[in-house]
Formats: structure tokens, C-alpha cells, sequence
């Protein structure tokens, strides 16, 4: 097996709903397991949160995310200093992604025509995961 680069998100409380909706954006098969069922955490207020999820679509997207047990803290901008960028050239279904992360989101940038000549757009959604989306364009020459 090849080597995989894999975003991982951390939450608090709300990996299983955030993993639930990007299932939603993006399908595939969820997999989630709790510190109750791997038993790691004696906190009975850990043991329904989730320890591991993965997302794994049939076009070969990955995405990662787990609970932070209520004994460490949370860095509330965790995710400010990254985005995860979806780029291609299939238009229907780069806009599909798009329309669906930025539902509810915060847009920073709409996706329209960049200055480079590809579609781009920028938005944080309601989970606070920033994402960016490139559609490529006919090249500029």
C-alpha cells in the first residue's frame, strides 16, 4: 500500500454529527468507534464520544475525525491555520461538494471565475472546518 495523506479533525463533542454530514457531502462508508467501545476512558462522560471515525469514498477521499476526552482541553481555533482543498476539473462534481460544505457555512470566498481562470470558492462550514474548492479551468496562456 501506498503512502496516504489523511486529514484528521478534532471536535469536542459533535465528531459523529460532523462525520455524518460529510458523509453526506461526499458518501462512502463511516466507521466509528467509541472510547466505550475500545474502552479508553474511564470518564463515563467519554464513552460516547468518538475515539476514531473515518470516511472513506468510493473516489478515493479520506477524512478522519475524533472527540477530544473531556480531560484535555480543546484549541477552539484548531482548524484555523489549515483548510482542506478539493480540486479537479469535474465541475458537477466539485460544485456538488461546494454547494453542500457551504450550506449553513460562513463563505469567505464565493465559488466563481478566479483571477488564475479556474472556479474557486472558500467558506467554513458549520462544524468549523475551513474548505477551499478549485474547479480547473481551460489554461491561460
Amino acid at each position: 500500500m501506498s503512502t496516504q495523506l489523511n486529514p484528521y479533525l478534532s471536535f469536542r463533542d459533535n465528531a459523529r454529527q460532523a462525520m455524518e454530514f460529510y458523509q453526506s457531502v461526499f458518501g462512502g462508508e463511516l466507521s466509528v468507534n467509541t472510547f466505550g467501545d475500545l474502552h479508553a476512558s474511564d470518564d463515563p462522560s467519554d464513552q460516547d464520544k468518538v475515539m476514531h471515525s473515518s470516511l472513506a469514498s468510493a473516489n478515493g477521499l479520506t477524512l478522519m475525525a475524533s472527540d477530544t476526552p473531556a480531560s484535555m482541553p480543546v484549541e477552539q481555533a484548531a482548524h484555523s491555520n489549515i483548510s482542506i482543498s478539493l480540486s479537479g476539473g469535474d465541475e458537477s462534481e466539485l460544485r456538488g461538494y461546494w454547494d453542500k460544505l457551504s450550506d449553513g457555512a460562513q463563505v469567505t470566498v464565493p465559488l466563481e471565475k478566479a483571477p488564475w481562470g479556474d472556479l474557486f470558492g472558500m467558506c467554513t462550514d458549520k462544524f468549523g472546518t475551513a474548505w477551499m474548492v478549485n474547479v480547473t479551468g481551460e489554461p491561460q496562456g
